[in-house]
């Protein structure tokens, strides 16, 4: 970064007084931090990797102390950044604040199939960190795993069930997806059936896997209690709250079957919780509109069921859909999974975690496995008069909210005049998000404030780089 960047960035944080998910600080008056092994292996595994300010006293309130000498800092930090793997090349600026010399040094995102970044003094294990806020936070088994899961393309949804045998596969589940997949697949026609179940990942063998399993066995939870669907309607707007009757919940189910039978048993859950209301045509007929359109509602249910985590690690965590007073939650086990992140979905073609289950029920149930049914879900949303979906992946778990629209309007009373009155002050993405109650800066600043941007009541500060980390949004 430019010095006046570091400057502007170093100012920032002393006037807010906090470290953030990108920065971290650290004083270096008496030398250089001994270990910064933690933050170079968060910083490195984080998407948009992070900055280090050093010369920055957080204990001693944000004051300015300088660094000691930031050529030598500068080296030793490269010393640390050696001792990573992989190795950790930092950018470093150097800048004058209050007369004392503060040094940065930026560390980028490294490429995901050298992830995680770990310190070789303690291994991958004990030596790979995410970041968490403004904390460094040691990885999990699990999230170690998923890394490793991706860079050697381990289907988990392959892996044998010991105790199971052919028999436990539903013989008319079988013959009517051979009868279907025949008939799409012309290539295979002529195979055994045997010989088929093997190639579309369904059996090894007279073994089936757990994506035999759970596509086609009589009832996959005596293998995996846990692969299931916990259902519940609450009272208020969130789970502790008691209705005018003292219960917590307006109905609780646990769906449970193959994934085509979780789909529609699910989907019924909300059809029947949900309130509809009757509305007049134009052409004077008359239609039932549901609270949230039934469309979104199942690819969103689909979309769970197919991509959800079925690694030893997660096959003890069902998939979890609550409906709010003034929403719908649903999140399954797993993060987005590879490459792709929240910004990219919808918009391009994604890795795909469950190949042979995604395949197997685009023949069952017609099912598009392309996109993921994010744009679906967007339009249908939109159709409806209703918010954009919020999405949020946050450590191996990956959730959908739907805004109910009745909500959202009584949200946006006035709300434009309030962003702009509040950037009077010019404002971040995270004060924006914090200020207005929305947990995803990104999903905010697209929602409402870029047509305030595209309208000229809002401004940014550097509107040459809008997605710098600088960006503040400011009225005149």
């Amino acid at each position: 970064m430019l010095e006046e960047e570091l400057v502007q960035l170093a100012e920032k944080v002393i006037s807010e007084k906090c470290e953030k998910q990108h920065i971290e600080l650290k004083k270096a008056a008496g030398g250089t931090p001994s270990k910064l092994y933690d933050t170079l292996s968060s910083f490195s595994n984080q998407l948009g990797g992070g900055t280090i300010i050093f010369g920055i006293d957080e204990d001693s309130g944000y004051e300015v102390t300088g660094v000691y000498d930031a050529q030598d800092l500068q080296k030793k930090v490269m010393e640390q950044s050696l001792q990573m793997e992989p190795v950790v090349r930092p950018l470093f600026t150097v800048a004058q604040i209050k007369d004392k010399l503060i040094v940065s040094a930026e560390i980028s995102e490294c490429d995901i199939y050298d992830k995680p970044c770990f310190y070789k003094g303690t291994g991958r294990l004990r030596g790979s960190y995410i970041r968490v806020g403004d904390s460094d936070q040691l990885m999990t088994e699990y999230e170690i795993y998923s890394y490793e899961a991706f860079k050697r393309r381990i289907y988990d949804e392959l892996r044998i069930v010991g105790r199971a045998t052919k028999e436990n596969l539903e013989k008319d589940n079988v013959t009517e997806y051979l009868i279907k997949l025949r008939r799409q697949k012309q290539n295979i026609v002529n195979l055994e059936d045997g010989r088929i179940l093997e190639t579309q990942g369904i059996c090894q063998g007279d073994v089936p896997t757990l994506a035999g399993l759970m596509l086609l066995s009589e009832y996959p939870q005596e293998f995996f209690p846990q692969l299931s669907v916990t259902a519940m309607v609450v009272q208020g707007k969130e789970i502790g709250e008691l209705g005018d009757d003292g219960e917590r919940f307006v109905d609780n189910k646990r769906i449970e079957g193959t994934i085509p039978q979780m789909l529609e048993g699910t989907l019924a859950f909300v059809q029947r919780n949900m309130k509809v209301k009757t509305i007049i045509t134009e052409e004077g007929i008359r239609a039932d509109k549901p609270e949230y359109p039934i469309k979104a509602i199942r690819e969103i249910i689909l979309n769970a069921l197919i991509h959800r985590d079925y690694s030893v690690h997660t096959d003890r965590s069902p998939i979890r859909l609550v409906m709010y007073e003034d929403r719908l939650e649903l999140e399954n086990p797993g993060g987005l999974y590879g490459r792709i992140t929240v910004d990219d979905l919808g918009k391009a073609s994604a890795d795909t975690r469950n190949p042979y289950m995604a395949g197997a029920l685009e023949i069952m149930i017609n099912t598009e496995n392309r996109f993921s049914g994010i744009p679906t879900i967007v339009a249908e949303l939109k159709k409806a008069g209703m918010p954009a979906p919020v999405f949020i992946d946050r450590r191996g778990v990956f959730k959908v909210i739907f805004y109910k629209k009745a909500a959202a309007q009584s949200k946006d009373v006035d709300l434009e005049q309030e962003i702009v009155s509040y950037c009077i002050t010019p404002r971040s993405r995270e004060e924006l998000a914090k200020r207005f109650g929305f947990e995803t800066p990104t999903y905010f600043i697209k929602t409402y404030v870029a047509p305030l941007l595209t309208d000229g009541k809002i401004k940014m500060t550097i509107p040459d780089k809008p997605k710098s980390k600088f960006q503040k949004y400011y009225s005149e």
